[in-house]
């Protein structure tokens, strides 16, 4: 197994492609090690020293590390780590219900505004930040506010907030009329 490595935006943050699927649909987020027993991959990920969050997409692992911590040190157990979770058959989730990582549901009179805003993150923001081992998702909408969760490499990341208002906020603006503003928003 050949597992390739991708740095990302966030210096803390190492993209891993191990060339299969990790998750058919959805992404998964594991801030803590304590989030991380439904995924026996996460678990085994955790038990690395220096793991500080774990990031599931479609094709890619995304692993955080504590700050003072190298990344020459930490990369061989974490390809290992990955290695032999596929090697070993077991699931990456422990149930497939997992794996939803999805817009927050919102209804009222907003909601056709936040339907746009939806479909321009799915189709415009989202696999573009995908390709740099993260994921950002509606959490709600108030008073012409854009609340988004940042997860994987885009949590804690330097340029976050540059992508947030120069990027995510311009091209809302732009189509939506009704967004003024885009914040993130810790989960």
């Amino acid at each position: 197994m050949f597992i390739q490595t991708e740095s990302t935006p966030n210096p803390a943050t190492l993209k891993f492609l191990p060339g299969q699927t990790v998750l058919e649909m959805g992404t998964a987020d594991f801030p803590s090690p304590e989030g991380a027993a439904g995924s026996p991959l996460a678990g085994r990920l955790f038990g690395v020293p220096g793991v500080r969050g774990v990031f599931f997409g479609n094709d890619f692992v995304t692993v955080t590390k504590d700050d003072g911590i190298d990344w020459d040190h930490m990369k061989p157990a974490i390809l290992g780590a990955i290695m032999e979770h596929f090697q070993s058959g077991d699931p990456v989730m422990a149930d497939d219900a997992a794996g939803a990582g999805g817009h927050a549901e919102h209804s009222g009179e907003d909601a056709e505004v936040v339907g746009q805003i939806k479909e321009l993150l799915d189709s415009r923001v989202r696999p573009a930040v995908a390709q740099d081992g993260g994921d950002i998702t509606f959490h709600g909408f108030d008073r012409g506010v854009v609340y988004l969760h940042m997860q994987g490499a885009c949590a804690g990341c330097p340029s976050s907030t540059l992508t947030l208002k120069m990027g995510i906020e311009n091209l809302l603006r732009h189509y939506i009329p009704e967004v003024t503003e885009v914040r993130p928003v810790a989960v």
